[in-house]
């Protein structure tokens, strides 16, 4: 349940702050940087690139501590875990139902959270990162579609380290679960200004407007991610899709 305007910290977000917060202290050094670019007030986008599983609480803890608690766009199958699910819907995270109609529950419940004042955290990607250098995809246009509707400010968030903690695939593409407990590990999590969509604005919301608009998002993560890992990101973000019909062909 989200807090209120003057306490955005609800009873069910502190106790989850308590249960996650010592485990990440054990786990994670933390660099963190850009929570001056969090608006102070008002509702906004936060858009993050996806490496891990564990990359949630990693995000999940920077946001926290910028003053402004996120409401996280997640899986519905996330809602089913018994406890875990009881506290994702008691600190307000947002279900989504993937291709079914459903889906649109997810939009209009993230537009009116925005639209109340709140923070919407997104993955644009829609899941983790299949790219081989673990660079940031292709976006799906959720974000993109929410921020034109609600006019909100996007703020483009890039992490690099929780997937040292929790590798989402081993070599051959099989799911690695294996948690690394020991030593610590650098996570850096750094938020940049507000992407610029004014090009977009007023537009109607055409196929073409919301991809460019998307890709405009991406590329911001993209660009904090290359300065946090001091790498040149490749020309063309990967493509699930395209990456598919390669391999078909």
């Amino acid at each position: 349940m989200p807090g209120t305007a003057h306490n955005p910290y609800s009873v069910w977000y502190r106790l989850a702050a308590a249960i996650v917060k010592p485990v990440l202290f054990v786990l994670v050094k933390r660099h963190w940087r850009g929570h001056e670019h969090m608006p102070s007030k008002g509702g906004f986008i936060t858009v993050v690139n996806h490496i891990s599983y564990f990359d949630p609480l990693t995000y999940g803890h920077f946001q926290y501590s910028s003053g402004r608690p996120p409401r996280l766009l997640a899986k519905a199958s996330l809602f089913t875990i018994p406890f875990v699910g009881m506290m994702l819907r008691k600190i307000g995270q947002i279900p989504v139902h993937r291709g079914t109609t459903d889906a649109a529950h997810a939009l209009r419940d993230a537009v009116d959270a925005v639209n109340k004042g709140e923070c919407v955290a997104i993955y644009p990607e829609g899941t983790v990162t299949r790219d081989p250098q673990m660079w940031p995809m292709t976006a799906k246009t959720g974000a993109a579609r929410i921020a034109l509707m609600t006019g909100a400010p996007v703020i483009p968030v890039a992490q690099w380290g929780a997937h040292r903690i929790a590798p989402p695939y081993a070599r051959g593409g099989r799911g690695n679960r294996r948690v690394w407990l020991a030593p610590r590990q650098p996570v850096h999590v750094v938020a940049g200004p507000p992407v610029d969509l004014s090009r977009y604005v007023g537009k109607p919301l055409t196929p073409d407007v919301l991809r460019d608009a998307s890709a405009d998002i991406m590329a911001a993560i993209t660009a904090l991610l290359a300065d946090i890992r001091d790498e040149q990101p490749p020309e063309e973000p990967h493509s699930v899709r395209r990456a598919a019909a390669d391999r078909v062909q």
